[in-house]
Parts: C-alpha cells; structure tokens; sequence
C-alpha cells in the first residue's frame, strides 16, 4: 500500500518507519524542514532504539521518504496516519490540540478523493466527530473521506517492537459499516495475521483507549509508591511488597516498579488530561482516584529531596550532589517531566551544586536546565560529591564499581531513587545506602 504518516515527532517517525518495514510505501510529513532533512538521511532527530537502522534501511530501499508539503502528501496516498503531538496546555491539564486541528486544516482542502484519515495522536474523548465535520465541509471529496481511530500504545524505547508486534491493535469507526476497515485491514495485515487481538470499536472507545490504559498503569505505580510511603513509615520493604502482590495473576508485577515515580510526555499528560475530559463532561467525582494517583506521583520527588536533606545534615548549601540520570527513563533522550531533573533543579535551588550525568540525555537536558553542570562520565559526575543520587535506572550507572567510586567522593552516600542498585554490593563497599521505601 502507500500512505502518509503526518506529524513525524516520536509516535509518527516510528509508525513511518515501522509501515515501511511490514513493505508499504510511505511518505512522512512533518512541517519541521530540519526534522525532514534529517530523516531523509536515515537518522532520527531523537534516541530511540533500533529506529535509526529502520530509517537506514527503507530511505535507502526507497520505501520511505519524507516531506514537508501537505500537497505532496495528499497526492501520495488515500490514506493518512495523523500522529501530531497532543501535548499539556500550558498553564491547564487540558490536551493542546492546536497542532492535530492544524495538520487537518492543511490536509482537508487538498483531498479531492475518498481516502481515509486514521488519527493516531492521544485526545480527549469526543474530538473525533469534530475531526470528521472538519473534513466533510472542506474537502473536496466531501463525505467520501472516512475518519477512523487508531490509537497507539508505545512505550518509548521499545517503540519499534511495540508498532511491529504490538500486543493489541484497536481500529474505531463512525459505524460498523464504514469501508475504512477494509483499508487499515489491509495495512496491517502481517500484524493482524501473526495473530495479534483486533478491536474494532466506535470513535469513543477507540478514544479512550490510550488515555484509560495509560491512567490505569499511572493508578498502578501511584499504588505502590504510595505502598513505599507506608514501608518507610512502618520499616517494610517495597521491593518485597511488589514480589508478594506481584503474585496474584489478577494484579501482576509488571509496571508496577516502586521508585521516583512516573514521568515523560504522556503519562502525566494523559492522567491530567482524562481527569479534565472526565470534568468536562459531568463525570469528575468518577476519577477521584486518578487525582490521588497524581499527587501521589508528585509526593515521590518531593519525598527524594526530603532524603536528601536528612543525608546533607538538613543543609544544601555548599554541598556537591551528583546525580545520575536526566531521562524520564533508559534507553531514551526524552526530558519531558522528568523527574530525575525536577529532583536535581529543585536541590540547584535549594542551594547545592549539581552535576547531572546521563548517557543519552544531556544535550536536551542542557537546554533546558542550563544552571545544573554537567558530564558524561558518571565516575567523574561524583567527584568530591557530598551525595549520590540514582533517578534514571539505566544499566550503566548499576554496573559502576562502587568500591572504584568511594575514593573519589567526599562522603559515601547514596539515595536509590529506581531501586536497581544492590544494597549490599554498595554498603560492603563502604557506601551509606537509602532507597524510596526500603529500610
């Protein structure tokens, strides 16, 4: 098949790619003549695992291309991918869908044939039936152009796997006769084959899909981190707290990781968002639980700066703090709500001199915090160091010698914000160790 991916940010360069590897051939647009350009060359403007050698592949087979012209787009293809960025607005916890309306105003005039415009961005519930008036008034082709929904569900450094082997697919429709099913069918036909479960739904679940999944995995880690609170009150321990529960198949272990808490551009987004949607529509007392679930999220860096006051005598100034991690996760270059630097910005104004290290994230980090010093190596970030704290669980940092790293500090101490750093390892090295909800 050809079609276009619009909006080509984390979610659409990896859909590009990833159609291009299933052997459509595809057309990404993005307005960002620099994102463009770099595409082109077979990179991404952004980390994120096993894409680069997708882009490689298909821009040199010829599969994948990229463009900044809507024209060109709508000549390419009848069906169009819209994956444009739904961020926080600024100021609110409403979804900011200036960017998903302005591709479709660009898109809208120059479809003068049926074709079917899947949105894959993240929105609140109930945006789909205005995306559909939108198109029928002004595209040429009138009620001949079919809005489907097709949300996504990756996970940022596992993108790739998760578009090609995905663990569900949901295809949403106006109503069950609509031939845009035909279409998506067909495109994700290898997907579908290998046996993946299809949904096909209407606009309203296929719209809530994403946010209730992503607000019910922020509820589960709210959950235990809120568990965490009550180990450190009580003197259990979390991380076998999280193995007992993690038993019962109707909870399971996974995601639910006690630690600094969640961050990114979508689950603090997402949780915040749902919680508005779910108020503007008469149902806010229904999602109280979704606000307990934020807060508690909150607490956990402010309970890390906490910990690290009690290791600093209850003083900041003139110490030295490093901190190692500056992506909201591994394996990412992804600063958004992080909250590893909310940790290290906070203690920088609390008075400690800070030095961040990450291996993939400190460019964006610079950028945005350009007060906190910064180096790459994590041995060299701890030089003379007052504290140590671990906020970004990438496997560098547990692999790092702590008998090699307890000279090189002015005092041994460690606060684990992930939990993946083994006490006992660091302790008979000589080092002072703390850990969110551990003893």
């Amino acid at each position: 098949m050809k079609l276009t991916v619009i909006g080509c940010g984390y979610l659409g360069a990896t859909h590009a790619a990833c159609m291009a590897e299933l052997g459509h051939q595809v057309l990404g647009m993005d307005a960002d003549m620099d994102k463009v350009a770099t595409l082109n060359s077979g990179k991404a403007p952004f980390f994120e695992r096993d894409l680069d050698q997708l882009l490689a592949k298909h821009t040199q087979s010829g599969r994948l291309k990229f463009t900044a012209s809507y024209a060109q787009a709508a000549q390419f293809a009848d069906l169009h991918f819209i994956g444009v960025g739904t961020p926080q607005q600024p100021g609110q916890d409403t979804y900011d869908l200036t960017h998903l309306f302005g591709a479709i105003r660009q898109l809208a005039p120059r479809l003068s044939g049926p074709a079917v415009v899947a949105v894959k961005s993240t929105v609140p519930v109930g945006t789909a039936p205005s995306v559909a008036e939108f198109l029928h008034e002004f595209a040429p082709a009138g009620d001949a152009v079919e809005v489907a929904w097709n949300p996504e569900f990756l996970r940022e450094s596992f993108a790739v796997e998760d578009t090609l082997r995905p663990d569900r697919l949901v295809l949403g429709f106006r109503n069950e006769r609509s031939w845009a099913e035909a279409v998506l069918r067909q495109c994700f036909e290898k997907i579908i084959e290998a046996g993946t479960p299809t949904i096909v739904t209407d606009w309203a679940t296929a719209e809530l899909a994403k946010g209730s999944a992503n607000v019910f995995l922020a509820t589960k880690i709210s959950f235990i981190n809120a568990m965490a609170e009550v180990c450190e009150a009580s003197g259990a321990d979390v991380q076998q707290l999280a193995e007992v529960l993690g038993h019962d198949i109707r909870i399971g272990r996974r995601g639910m990781r006690p630690g600094l808490g969640f961050g990114g551009g979508c689950l603090p987004k997402d949780i915040r968002g749902f919680i508005a949607r779910a108020g503007e529509l008469g149902a806010d007392r229904a999602v109280a639980i979704l606000r307990a679930a934020d807060a508690v999220n909150a607490r956990r860096r402010d309970r890390m700066v906490d910990l690290a006051r009690e290791q600093c005598d209850g003083d900041f100034m003139g110490k030295r703090i490093t901190v190692w991690g500056a992506a909201f996760k591994p394996e990412t270059d992804d600063i958004r709500d992080s909250p590893a630097l909310a940790v290290a910005h906070k203690l920088h104004e609390l008075g400690a001199t800070v030095t961040v290290t990450d291996p993939k994230a400190l460019d964006n980090a610079r950028k945005l915090y350009p007060e906190l010093d910064y180096t790459d190596d994590p041995i060299a970030a701890a030089e003379d160091a007052d504290l140590l704290l671990h906020l970004t669980e990438w496997p560098q940092f547990s692999h790092v010698d702590p008998h090699r790293l307890v000279t090189r500090v002015a005092s041994p101490n460690v606060i684990d914000g992930r939990g993946t750093l083994s006490a006992d390892r660091w302790r008979n090295a000589g080092w002072t160790v703390r850990a969110l909800g551990r003893r």
